[in-house]
C-alpha cells in the first residue's frame, strides 16, 4: 500500500482528535502507528489512550509552556526539542504504517521548527507510511505535497465569545 500525506488544519477544534481517530482505526486493523507531539506536553488524554491501543507515543517534555510566555533561552531550548522530535520521527518513519506529527504546523508557524525541515520530512517519507500533519495555518508548500487536506473551521467556540472558559480535561486536552 502506498502511504499518503494528510493535513488537518484550520482554526476549529478537532485536528488532533481526527489524527487520534485515524490511529485508533489503524490500530484496530493491526497497523503499527506512532504519534509525535510538538509544542504540547505528555499529560494529554490522547497519550494514555494511544498507549493503551499500542500506538507509540513520543513527547519530549512533560509540559511545554506557550511560546509567547517563553524567555529567549526557553525558546532556543524549545527549538532544539522540536527539531529533535522531527528528526526522530523521520528516522523511524519506515517502522510504522501511520505516523502523526501533531501540532507540527503550529511549531513551524511559531518559529520553533523550520518549514524546510518539515518539507524535507514529507518529501522523504517512507513510501508505505501514511503521514499526518496537524495544526493551524498549513503553509501552501505543504498543502501542495499533501494527498488529503481537511480544513476544520470554527463557526462557534466558547473562547470567541470572550467567555474565557478554561481548557477542559478530556475535551480540549
Amino acid at each position: 500500500m502506498m502511504g499518503m500525506v494528510h493535513i488537518y488544519t484550520g482554526d476549529g477544534k478537532g485536528k488532533t482528535t481526527a489524527a487520534v481517530g485515524l490511529c485508533t482505526r489503524a490500530a484496530g486493523h493491526g497497523k503499527k502507528a506512532a504519534f509525535y507531539e510538538f509544542l504540547k506536553g505528555a499529560k494529554t488524554g490522547e497519550a494514555k489512550s494511544l498507549a493503551a491501543l499500542g500506538v507509540e507515543f513520543y513527547c519530549p517534555v512533560e509540559r511545554e509552556k506557550f511560546t509567547w510566555t517563553m524567555t529567549e533561552e526557553e525558546k532556543a531550548e524549545c527549538r532544539v526539542r522540536q527539531a529533535d522530535t522531527l528528526a526522530r520521527a523521520a528516522a523511524h518513519m519506515a517502522e510504522y504504517d501511520l505516523v502523526v506529527l501533531d501540532e507540527v504546523l503550529c511549531a513551524v508557524n511559531a518559529g520553533m521548527l523550520s518549514l524546510a525541515d518539515v518539507l524535507r520530512t514529507v518529501r522523504e517519507k517512507a513510501p508505505n507510511t501514511e503521514l499526518v500533519l496537524t495544526g493551524r495555518g498549513a503553509p501552501e508548500e505543504l498543502i501542495a505535497l499533501a494527498d488529503y487536506v481537511s480544513v476544520i473551521e470554527a463557526r462557534k467556540h466558547p473562547f470567541a465569545d470572550g467567555a474565557r472558559t478554561a481548557a477542559r480535561e478530556g475535551v480540549e486536552y
